[in-house]
This record gives C-alpha cells, structure tokens and sequence, in this order.
C-alpha cells in the first residue's frame, strides 16, 4: 500500500483510499501536470479541506503523496534522489492551495530546499461544480507555476576573511512565478525545455564558482549561549574560521543563533535548520561545521534534515592534525585520537553498517556489520594505547639521560600560533617548519642553546623543546592521545609561555593555556611569560600587557627583537628552577 503523509487527522478509509489512486496517475514525460491530474487533486483537497502535494519525477510517476503545504510535506534531503547546487532533484511538486494568492514564502522556500524542478499551486474555491456526465470535482481557479532561477549575484568569500563571522548575510533564493495560468496554459508547458535550460545555468553558474574542487566549501554554523559573552563568541567563531582554513576549506558564510540553551536534537531551533539547509543549497556548500562538539545523534539529526556532511570543532582539529603529523609518534597519537572520536559515532554512518557481517572474521551469522567495526575499532585503539605506553617509556628513557647528564631543560608552551616555533628557529638556528596556520608543527623538536648563567654570567648549555601548541577547549581525545609529547611539558625543569600579543583575545589565550596545564598529572616547573609580536601590537596593548604582568619579557622573534633579554632572563628562570628542585 502506497504511503500518504502529513496531517491524516479526521481523514476517511474512503478520502484515503482517493489519495492512494493518486500513485497510479501517470503524466506524460514532457508536461509539468495535466488539467484532468490536476482536476482530480483539487477534488480530493476539496473533499479533505486541506492542502494537497503530489511529488512526480521526471518519468511522470507519482513518487509521494502529502496531506498539507508543501512545507509540511516537504521531502527530507537525504531521501531526494538528486542533490547538488548544480542541478535539480529531478522531482516536482503540484500543490492545492485553499486560498486565492500565488504562492507564499513558505511554500517557495520548500522548493529551494528540495531543488525542485517546477512548483505548481492550485488555488481552488473549496466550492466545486458538477461536470457533463456526473462527478464533482474541485474547480481549480488559477495556477501558479514557480522555478528556481539562478543567482549570479552570488559571490565566493574565500578564507581567511574576517568579515565571514560577522552578521551572516542570508542570500535568499532566486525564483520566479508566473502569473495566474489556466490548466490549459499550465498543461501547455514543456517540462524537459525549462529543466535542460535550467541545469545549463545552473552549471554555468557553478562553474564559475568554483574555486578548487579540493577544497571543501563550507558553512559555518555558531551558537551564542548565555555562559559566553558576544566578544568571547566572535573569538571562538573567528578561530574556527582559522580552522576550516588551515585544514583547507573555503568558508563561505556563517550563521550564529542567541538561544538560552543548546537544543538537544538539533543543537540549534528547528527554523534556524532550515536556514542552514536554505543557505547551504543556495550557496552549493558540501560541509557544514559547527563551533561546539556535537553528539553523534546531533550529527544524524542535523544531516538528515540539512542533507549534507556535518562536523564538529574537534572533527576540524583532528583533521588538521592527520594533515600535520610527520614523524611515527605524531601519526600514532593523532590515530588513536581519531579512532577515539569515531568510535562512539559509527552508529550514524548509514545502512550499510547494519547489514550482517559475512566471510572470515566474523564471529558468526548474527553479528551485524556495525557491531564487526566497533569490535575492530576496540582492538585498533588497545593496540595504539600499548604503543603510546611504549613510546612515553622511550621519551622517559631519554629525559632521564640528559638529566643524568645535568642538562637544563625548558618547554616553549603557548597557544597554537603563537610563534614558538620562529622563536625556536630564532634562538638556535633550527630548520623547524613555520607558516601563519594554527598547528603548523605537531611533533616536539628539542635543540640546544646556550645562555648566559644567572648568576656567574658564564656560558651554560640548555635543551629546548618545541611542544604542540594549546587550543581553547582542547578536546579530550587529543588530550589523551598526545599524552606522551605532553610529558615533555611537565618533566622540563621550567616553561617559557610564548603568548602572541597582537591577538585580540590575547589575555583569553594566556587563561587557556594555563588551564590546560593545570589539568597534567604532574605539576609543571615555573613559568616566564613571553609576549612576541610586539612589532604587530598597538602601544595600548602593550602598556595593559606591562602593567598585567610586570616580570614578562617583550620580543618579536621574526624581527629578533628582545632576545638577548630573553636568553638572560632564561638564565634567571633555570637558576631558579634548579635551585628549587
């Protein structure tokens, strides 16, 4: 038996049974509808008082049938056989209307959504007539018949600009409507010419806005809740447009939402879902991602109705670390991190992973192909956990001979960007890979330097590690996972804190930092607060970061400003670490 949706409510076994003949209509491949189709359904709306949809595809089948607008009846994306900003669904929709008007915002924002081929609106009277012969049907007094139009108005925004996290500017669909059309004009319309016509532009236009097919173009997506104030919201969104840049997506636009709490399915309101799904077909985006961790419901919510891929924060993070990673260890701990986060969300990825396992390593006819993942998964992960183990007893193994040796040790620690690594390169002449991205470098390098003693003055050799850098709310897994490279923070006799000053939230970067800190398991040495890029700083800045944190050191370590001050300071700092062992 066919499926009707939509409102059923107070319907009739025999109202129903009217609906269900609906599917076995066929129209002809070239025409939109038929005046006798469409007579028929302004009949059946008549009889039901409501609204009425019929979805044809383009063999002229009726593919679904829905009791309400087409708002309420709308198909969901991840069912529309057809999807892409360069062409259309391949599906149409004809649709009673109880009311004289052409078609409202709703209904034209339903078609957008679903990229349809044609909307039809049927204004009908509710009254009916009787024709020659016998039967009532509902008399159709005008119809309407919309399309979507392309946009050429639209413009790429290309990262990193910071205009992208401002207001978001919704670029309302392009449609056009006809004027009032009797069926015979309607049935006069040739389908395939407006559908071939269409997708040429369409094409045309995406062409065009093609930047680089590898890049991802995303859509940002920030929620604003009342823990957070506007300047600490505008930080989180401009560093997640840092993110999606430095992973090597183009952001397009970005949306924010005010709500008092997140909402539990869809972490944003349902009407805010649909302007994210609006604005995402309008403007051909292949990834959204959102400024907070999503649960794995809230990701299979939020793709069901947008009908396109949905990340999280700490899925870009961990993208941009398996982009980065060189050495073996890097690539282990990034691993065991991602298998980490994937392993709680495999539920969502689809049939295809409840399908029954089958061939050697399956434990037996009843298991299912999720449950044989999972299982492997489990196995990856205890296997990564042993070898981090391992690899956090080689790097104990090599701290414990250079203290044997009596070898100073100093940790440069900072937020990612901050320029521990140029710093590095600046002190000793190290070859470590720098670039203006979050996370250019992920695996410690330690390099010798000498500097001045504290107190005799005398020449003094120390080891200096590059750690990776810290994020607000670094995720948990990553935490866990680069346990091994963040020991090298904690077993330093001392910790040079880089902080880049030219950063608006400069003074939330420190307070993150020192979190994150806070949350070893073993309590780091002293720290000297570093401010670099004094050169990039207004003075302001500079007289609030003096006064805030008078024993600070002042450099810019690409322009090799204050690093003599540095070095000495640093003596101070080991003196004092040393002697307070």
């Amino acid at each position: 038996m066919e499926t009707i949706f939509g409102n059923l409510q107070g319907l009739k076994s025999s109202q129903l049974k009217q609906l269900q003949r609906l599917y076995h209509q066929r129209i002809p491949g070239d025409r939109i509808t038929t005046p006798e189709f469409s007579q028929r359904l302004a009949a059946i709306s008549t009889e039901v008082n409501q609204p009425v949809c019929a979805y044809i595809n383009r063999r002229g089948q009726v593919i679904r049938i829905g009791v309400g607008t087409p708002r309420q009846t709308q198909i969901p994306p991840m069912e529309l056989p057809r999807y892409g900003a360069e062409r259309l669904s391949g599906i149409r929709c004809i649709a009673t209307h109880l009311k004289p008007e052409p078609p409202n915002e709703a209904a034209l924002t339903a078609m957008a959504l679903q990229r349809l081929d044609a909307l039809v609106v049927l204004n009908i009277t509710g009254t009916g007539f009787t024709r020659r012969g016998g039967g009532a049907t509902g008399y159709v007094k005008e119809a309407y018949l919309a399309h979507l139009t392309p946009q050429e108005s639209r413009t790429l925004i290309t990262s990193p600009a910071a205009s992208k996290v401002g207001e978001s500017q919704i670029q309302s669909p392009s449609w056009s409507i006809s004027p009032p059309l009797d069926l015979d004009d309607l049935a006069d319309q040739d389908l395939v010419d407006l559908v071939e016509n269409l997708e040429a532009e369409f094409q045309r236009e995406f062409i065009a806005q093609e930047v680089d097919a590898d890049h991802d173009r995303v859509l940002i997506v920030g929620l604003m809740t009342s823990e957070m104030t506007p300047l600490q919201f505008q930080d989180n969104l401009l560093e997640l447009a840092r993110l999606v840049d430095t992973a090597g997506g183009d952001v397009l636009q970005t949306i924010q939402q005010k709500r008092s709490r997140i909402h539990p399915q869809t972490v944003v309101g349902e009407g805010k879902v649909q302007e994210i799904a609006l604005t995402a077909q309008t403007l051909g985006v292949n990834l959204v991602v959102f400024d907070r961790d999503l649960s794995p419901s809230q990701v299979r919510n939020l793709e069901m109705q947008i009908g396109i891929r949905v990340v999280d924060r700490t899925e870009v993070i961990l993208d941009i670390f398996a982009q980065r990673a060189q050495s073996r260890a890097g690539k282990l701990q990034v691993e065991l991190a991602q298998l980490e986060y994937m392993q709680p969300r495999l539920a969502g990825r689809g049939r295809t992973m409840s399908r029954l396992g089958g061939g050697i390593g399956t434990r037996g006819p009843g298991e299912t192909k999720l449950e044989t993942e999972r299982r492997a998964i489990g196995q990856r992960i205890s296997r990564l956990q042993k070898e981090v183990t391992q690899l956090q007893a080689h790097r104990s193994r090599l701290r414990q001979r250079r203290q044997h040796r009596e070898v100073p040790s100093v940790a440069l620690v900072g937020y990612t960007n901050a320029g521990k690594s140029t710093l590095l390169n600046a002190l000793t002449n190290a070859e470590v890979y720098t670039a203006d991205q979050l996370f250019a470098t992920l695996d410690p390098t330690t390099r010798r330097l000498v500097i001045p003693h504290g107190e005799t003055d005398e020449h003094q050799e120390i080891l200096i590690t590059d750690t990776v850098g810290f994020i607000h709310e670094l995720p948990a897994s990553l935490m866990d996972a680069f346990r091994a490279t963040l020991e090298e923070v904690t077993e330093a006799d001392a910790l040079l804190h880089l902080v880049d000053l030219s950063h608006p939230a400069w003074l939330r970067h420190i307070r993150s930092v020192r979190e994150i800190l806070a949350q070893m398991p073993i309590t780091p040495g002293p720290a000297l607060v570093v401010f670099n890029k004094i050169d990039q700083a207004d003075s302001e800045t500079l007289a609030l970061a003096r006064e805030e944190f008078p024993l600070a050191v002042f450099i810019s370590a690409s322009q090799r400003l204050g690093l003599e001050t540095l070095r000495h300071r640093l003596g101070q700092l080991i003196e004092y670490a040393v002697d307070s062992r």
